[in-house]
């Protein structure tokens, strides 16, 4: 039997209970399987080693992802490990670096080489690096062997390139494999990639490699957004997905995807690209694709499959969300199920051609259990169609047939009189000819069938008679000009004998003899549910999908052509901007699935509260615009603001679950706020961020200074990039007392901006602004770099064990390179690291608890440091605490303060150094700033103390003065 189970890693104790509670050590032939949505290298070492400690003789391979697949679920951000017990195969595995072979090709028959014997039933494969083609891998190997499946996918990673690995080595430019051996294994491959032509042809006129240069003589970009429209363009290349092109490719059609835009008006795709070659505009086939998954589940079913390993294109979690939900589940319900999300996928059956595909669902199936028979157990396999699932497909008919119809239309209107004549009677479209007075002179077939009239009947009659009387001067207008010999072309709503009119696209064509025209043929196509399918592309183009809402771009032109209408009438105008608070929590704790349908509730709650005249729109992600045209004055657009807010803040339910949301709101009026669409857009958005800034959940009306502080912002900005290039940084260095002795163990670091411009700066003014940027990294590694150096010093002017204290932002904490940043600072000063404190926040150990200890560990190897900062503050200290490698505790100002012997402040205080001497770790009181805290704190046996009592920062000079003479620092 072939026995998967499957656990999510959180860290070395959790792995080592798992496998002990499953007995995973006691079995021989165990294949462990590892997909790890971190890419940081020395995380993947460490989980190497913990699997390898536990299951030293396991066969071991992995990769990183950016979506994992546990037990028929989809999870973000996550590493899962499966753990598959064989029975009767035997598992050989091997890691081989691209670096070391001539090209893929000479790689793939290594590969096959070292791995194939004459009872290999199957081989999975994962690869990592651009250097890497996958696909003459595959090739190299299929030419050695051809006996086997192959199965597996492209890794990928968010942050940072993706990896392979082995429990032994670990590559960022190679592949993995392993090769399952035994004439008792049944292994089967499957994949699910359908798509459907939905456009006429296209000639490609210029091209090289994967570079297409112009369409039909076009440039690519003018061809895309005629067809599919600018939206689609604007977002490229994620749109790609949506509508590939269709190319042939020995024998077969391949999906071809856009993977960027270039600057010429080009655009760069996924595979090779040959000139003349011929394509076609794709959508997926979603019908298609189910007949055939269902046919394949019921297989499937039917077979003694016991674990199915899932390689999945990473564009099925956005497009085809629901239906790849739906897949997993059912193929869960019939036997395990794990797997990825891939940057392409790896499949190969048996004496066929290996491939790479692309956005395709591929699965490996595999059992030991030959001779055993499934039990009875059918499961009722059905796929949920969502309305927009039914919508696309209609849409999608109907796109075919319109483009088949045309493309006949207009091939016919080209050939012979005889093949005309045989158009004529067979066409489904109405086809008249009439004479130069606008009389009937022949119908085609369709006239009588489509319109209900006898054409006897309406020989030697009008055409006119045909269209309602609104419209006969614009038809007679039309015919006049095809009089003359050209070609006509519009619109008309004909009415048929029985039911309702319906419009027609109505094509006038000049019978030409000798230059005389003698008549006109008319053309007539019912168009009535393309218009509904214009129409749908239209709401599709200016509608947000998720609310229904108009999108930004439809809400600004609506903006637009209000304000047009307010300076003429002299109106006032109030836009409203609405960001939802920290929605992200929502987006990462439920998933965005989840959270597009609070968003959803969200605004129809908005729009309930709304008074008549007002607009309202979807600006993107989790913003909302509204424009109120009617009695806009400062109180009734506060009452509407509120109103909003109290909506905004109700419970929204979840799956039984009550979540609870804020939002900020930002008013720009016209016209004192701004004259155009545009300018009252970026004012309510600065009001906005006012709002955020201060907490959210509340209202800010827009103002000149506001707009003056954005605009002092963004030159601050321009400074900070400028300032430690010309040295403006320096730092000071706040005394640390020993409380015990009184005397100076070391000082923190504290840095200082001196602009020639502005002067002092206040670290609180640009700190924040370094992290948003991410300069504080590069302002960061010198403060170490600097108090490392200038606490050497003084220790070589003999003041020995002087240490000092640096803190670190979570920003330059959470880089992979810090460690590295670090040693190189310590190294460049020769300080001894026991000598070097490092001061974390709570919040920026929190964020990625995992992580942090990781990296404190590391710290603590290097013998450096690592104090908590501001302790107390935080939701989850105590939780935590007991875990984390640290040497010192800070508490925070704000319980010092206060601190009395009638305050409650004392308690506090005293529970934390209590525990600080629990937890063998020291403790220092920061802000002291009177006598009695002193006392106090030494009578509750606190370690250290720093503050202003004690002394303020001071400059480099100051602070050796007080080295010398210790005892001034406490006058």
């Amino acid at each position: 039997m072939a026995k998967t189970i499957t656990c999510s890693y959180e860290n070395s104790d959790q792995l080592y209970d798992f496998i002990h509670e499953n007995d995973l050590g006691e079995y021989p032939n165990l294949l462990v399987q590892v997909y790890s949505s971190s890419t940081n290298r020395t995380f993947l070492i460490q989980l190497q080693s913990d699997i390898k400690n536990e299951l030293p003789y396991a066969t071991i391979i992995g990769c990183t992802s950016s979506g994992e697949i546990i037990e028929g679920r989809m999870a973000e951000n996550k590493v899962i490990v499966s753990f598959t017990h064989f029975e009767k195969t035997e598992l050989k595995s091997l890691l081989l670096h691209q670096s070391t072979y001539q090209d893929s090709f000479e790689l793939g028959k290594a590969i096959a080489g070292t791995l194939l014997t004459f009872d290999t039933k199957a081989i999975i494969l994962y690869s990592a690096g651009t250097q890497v083609d996958a696909q003459s891998v595959l090739d190299g190997i299929h030419q050695s062997n051809q006996g086997f499946v192959i199965a597996g996918g492209l890794a990928n990673g968010i942050n940072d390139e993706p990896s392979v690995f082995t429990g032994e080595e670990i590559t960022s430019s190679g592949i993995v494999a392993v090769a399952l051996q035994s004439d008792q294994l049944v292994a089967e491959v499957f994949s699910h990639s359908k798509w459907t032509d939905i456009s006429r042809p296209f000639h490609i006129t210029k091209a090289k490699d994967t570079i297409i240069y112009s369409i039909e003589n076009k440039k690519p970009i003018q061809i895309l957004t005629k067809y599919l429209g600018k939206a689609f363009v604007d977002r490229l290349p994620i749109s790609g997905f949506e509508f590939p092109f269709m190319i042939d490719e020995k024998e077969r059609k391949v999906p071809v995807f856009i993977k960027s835009i270039l600057k010429n008006g080009a655009i760069e795709v996924n595979r090779k690209i040959s000139e003349h070659q011929e394509m076609t505009l794709a959508f997926s086939d979603i019908e298609g694709e189910m007949k055939s998954s269902l046919s394949n589940l019921k297989y499937i079913e039917k077979k003694q499959i016991e674990t199915i390993f899932i390689f999945s294109g990473m564009a099925r979690k956005q497009f085809t969300h629901a239906f790849t939900v739906n897949k997993l589940e059912m193929l869960q319900n019939i036997t395990a199920t794990n797997g990825f999300f891939t940057n392409g996928e790896l499949i190969g059956a048996p004496k066929e051609k290996p491939v790479l595909l692309d956005h395709s669902m591929t699965y490996l199936g595999l059992s030991e259990n030959t001779s055993q028979k499934r039990l009875d157990q059918k499961q009722r396999f059905k796929y949920t169609r969502t309305t927009s699932m039914k919508t696309l497909s209609s849409f999608i008919q109907l796109m075919q047939s319109a483009q088949l119809d045309l493309q006949l239309l207009n091939e016919n209107l080209k050939v012979s009189e005889q093949y005309h004549q045989s158009l004529f009677n067979t066409n489904s479209d109405i086809i008249l000819s009439i004479d130069i007075k606008g009389r009937i002179k022949n119908t085609n077939p369709a006239f009588e069938k489509v319109l209900g009239y006898n054409s006897h009947i309406m020989i030697g009659k009008s055409a006119l008679n045909l269209i309602q009387s609104e419209d006969v001067p614009r038809v007679r207008m039309y015919f006049n000009k095809a009089l003359k010999g050209k070609e006509q072309f519009l619109n008309v709503m004909i009415q048929p004998k029985h039911g309702e009119a319906n419009l027609h696209q109505i094509k006038l064509i000049p019978i030409l003899m000798n230059e005389e025209c003698l008549g006109v043929y008319v053309v007539c196509r019912n168009i009535s549910e393309q218009k509904r399918i214009e129409e749908k592309i239209t709401e599709l183009s200016y509608y947000d999908h998720d609310t229904g809402l108009p999108n930004r771009i439809k809400l600004t032109e609506q903006l637009e052509n209000m304000l047009a209408k307010a300076k003429k009438k002299k109106r006032i105008l109030a836009v409203l901007s609405i960001d939802i608070d920290r929605f992200k929590i929502i987006n990462d704790s439920l998933g965005h699935f989840a959270g597009d349908m609070v968003l959803k509730e969200l605004a129809y709650r908005i729009e309930k509260v709304l008074p008549s005249g007002a607009y309202l729109g979807r600006f993107g992600g989790d913003k909302f615009t509204v424009i109120v045209s009617k009695e806009v004055m400062v109180e009734e657009v506060l009452k509407i603001c509120k109103l909003i807010l109290k909506e905004i803040s109700k419970p929204i339910d979840y799956k039984g679950r009550d979540f609870f949301v804020t939002a900020s709101i930002g008013v720009s009026f016209y016209p004192e706020d701004g004259m155009d669409e545009h300018e009252l857009l970026k004012n309510a958005d600065i009001a906005t961020n006012r709002s955020k800034n201060h907490g959210g959940n509340r209202i800010t009306f827009f103002s000149n200074e506001m707009n003056e502080h954005a605009v002092s912002r963004f030159e601050l900005e321009s400074y900070l990039r400028k300032a430690l290039q010309k040295q403006e940084f320096y730092l000071m260095y706040q005394p640390l007392i020993d409380l015990e002795t009184g005397g100076i163990f070391g000082s923190e670091a504290l840095i200082r901006w001196n602009h020639p411009k502005l002067g002092l700066v206040s670290p609180a003014d640009f700190i924040p602004l370094a992290e948003e940027t991410g300069l504080i990294e590069e302002i960061g590694n010198w403060v170490l770099r600097t108090a490392c150096i200038q606490n050497k010093k003084w220790q070589l002017q003999g003041h020995r064990n002087l240490s000092v204290s640096v803190n670190v932002s979570a920003y330059q904490f959470q880089q992979p390179g810090f460690i590295k940043e670090v040693k190189k600072a310590l190294n460049e000063s020769k300080l001894d690291p026991c000598y070097l404190t490092l001061e974390l926040t709570e919040s920026t150990m929190l964020d990625n608890i995992g992580y942090s200890i990781q990296t404190m560990e590391l710290l603590q190897k290097l013998g450096v440091k690592v104090s908590i900062d501001d302790f107390g503050t935080g939701y989850s200290s105590l939780s935590y605490l007991k875990n984390l490698p640290i040497n010192t505790l800070k508490i925070d100002r704000s319980f010092i303060n206060n601190l009395r012997l009638n305050t409650s402040d004392i308690a506090i205080v005293k529970a934390i150094i209590t525990m600080g001497h629990g937890l063998a770790v020291k403790v220092l009181a920061e802000g002291v700033e009177t006598k009695e805290q002193i006392e106090l704190l030494k009578e509750l046996k606190c370690h250290y103390a720093q503050g202003f009592y004690i002394h303020r920062p001071l400059q480099i000079a100051d602070f050796e003065k007080g080295l010398e003479k210790p005892t001034t620092l406490l006058n």
